[in-house]
């Protein structure tokens, strides 16, 4: 059984195909992005995820997590269904299309640092406490399971959608979608 095999023996229902299109996408597998696979795989267990649902992520870290969501949720930046708000965690808050000013239901999901300590090369890389080779944090993550993740509930308001204002830059004269009130693009503003 190779590495890839491992990995799919221990996710529900994600393909082979969809793990070696996340590691080709991010280049390599890293630690950091088998985490995402899991979380993914996590999330769509405990929001009840189906291959037709769109779904929106905010990740804790640019750092690979949000490599998987963009190939397994279709989430990107682009379609507005990927948001890192960077805080240097092992997290992401993950849930379904929802009405605008509606509240759903969403899940937070995060790398436990208690539960890693039963993963000891996992836990010596996830804590910074010693150099790791990747290969044996990965052995330890697919281990792992779910069993080194802690999740909880969270509300979500769906955002209104504001109606898009495009001004003419007072400065630069170049178009730009206007905020607030403001008259001078970001770019001049700095």
């Amino acid at each position: 059984m190779d590495i890839i095999d491992s990995i799919v023996s221990k996710l529900n229902g994600i393909k082979k195909e969809d793990i070696e299109k996340v590691i080709e996408f991010h280049g390599c597998l890293s630690p950091g992005v088998l985490i995402g696979i899991f979380m993914f795989d996590l999330a769509k267990r405990i929001l009840n995820i189906d291959e037709n649902d769109r779904i929106y992520v905010t990740c804790e870290t640019y750092n690979c997590i949000p490599d998987a969501f963009q190939i397994l949720g279709k989430c990107t930046t682009g379609n507005k269904r990927l948001k890192v708000i960077d805080t240097g965690k092992m997290a992401v808050t993950v849930n379904k299309w929802g009405r605008e000013g509606e509240i759903i239901k969403g899940v937070r999901i995060i790398l436990d640092y208690k539960k890693t300590t039963k993963y000891p090369k996992l836990h010596a890389w996830y804590l910074n406490i010693e150099k790791v080779p990747h290969d044996e944090v990965i052995l330890d993550i697919i281990n792992a399971g779910d069993a080194v993740y802690s999740y909880e509930f969270v509300d979500i308001l769906v955002p209104t959608k504001q109606k898009k204002t495009i001004k003419l830059c007072e400065i630069c004269k170049e178009p730009f979608i206007q905020k607030d009130n403001e008259t001078i693009c970001l770019s001049c503003q700095n």
